[in-house]
């Protein structure tokens, strides 16, 4: 079986695809760890293990995300936003139009992708300066509300107003959590806060470049249903959400390294 790998390392995780000419067969993520090529070669060793296969049937290789250029047997090295757009098109195939917006949050930074009727890139924006919009602030008010990461979303969508978090910056939001707490105000409520105070952020990005249907959410944070709600609301909008949403970029890797041993071998 002839198999193609996609890594996406990112800040804060590592993820892995594993594509055959058919479609995806399996995928790993982990915390990234200090040490990002070590932690691809472990990974990739129980990824190849658990489905019974040989590092020998990888014909071509593609490393994406902030260590890209880490990984010594990576055969090609692409941009985050070549990978994501080739993944989300991919992931998304089922909807009854092509994907024109793709919003993408990860552990350190945030993006917006429009893309034309073609699925082309046309423009694009990245806040990597503040945590304020990623899935780091998350981690951050799950430590400060004292509930575990994957609890977040669901205690959100338990508020009935949330509350209205002014600060932009990650460190002043933190403190006026913390103010919240003191003053007694339900847990759900701040929860909720943070998730549209994230929600703001990113819409405003979006805007600037504009929204087009169909809007696409992706990254670890797209797991989470209070930020999936508190983005529709502050786009007015849908969002589509993919079956692996923490993949997606680590599946465009690995689709564009079966394009190109293909092209190469044709």
């Amino acid at each position: 079986m002839e198999l193609y790998l996609g890594i996406d390392i990112g800040s804060t995780t590592t993820k892995l695809a594993l594509m055959t000419p058919q479609g995806l067969l399996g995928s790993l993520v982990q915390p990234t760890g200090v040490n990002c090529a070590e932690t691809v070669e472990t990974a990739l060793a129980g990824l190849l293990s658990e489905n019974g296969l040989r590092r020998e049937q990888i014909r071509k290789t593609v490393a994406t995300g902030y260590g890209r250029r880490l990984i010594p047997f990576a055969d090609e090295v692409i941009s985050e936003i070549t990978a994501n757009v080739r993944g989300t098109s991919w992931s998304c195939a089922d909807l009854s139009e092509p994907v024109r917006t793709i919003l993408n949050i990860g552990g350190q930074d945030s993006k917006v992708i429009v893309l034309d009727a073609f699925g082309v890139t046309e423009n694009f924006a990245m806040n990597d300066k503040c945590a304020a919009g990623t899935g780091r602030f998350l981690e951050t008010v799950a430590r400060i509300l004292e509930v575990n990461l994957t609890d977040l979303g669901p205690l959100a969508l338990q508020a009935k107003i949330p509350l209205k978090i002014n600060a932009t910056c990650a460190v002043f939001a933190e403190s006026e959590i913390i103010s919240l707490i003191a003053r007694k105000k339900p847990t759900a409520e701040i929860a909720a806060g943070a998730h549209y105070a994230i929600a703001r952020r990113l819409s405003r990005m979006a805007r600037r470049l504009g929204v087009n249907p169909p809007v696409v959410l992706d990254g670890g944070p797209a797991l989470n249903a209070g930020l999936v709600r508190a983005i529709e609301d502050e786009l007015a909008c849908d969002i589509h959400v993919p079956k692996w949403p923490q993949i997606t970029t680590a599946i465009g890797a690995a689709l564009l390294a079966r394009d190109a041993h293909l092209a190469e071998t044709a």
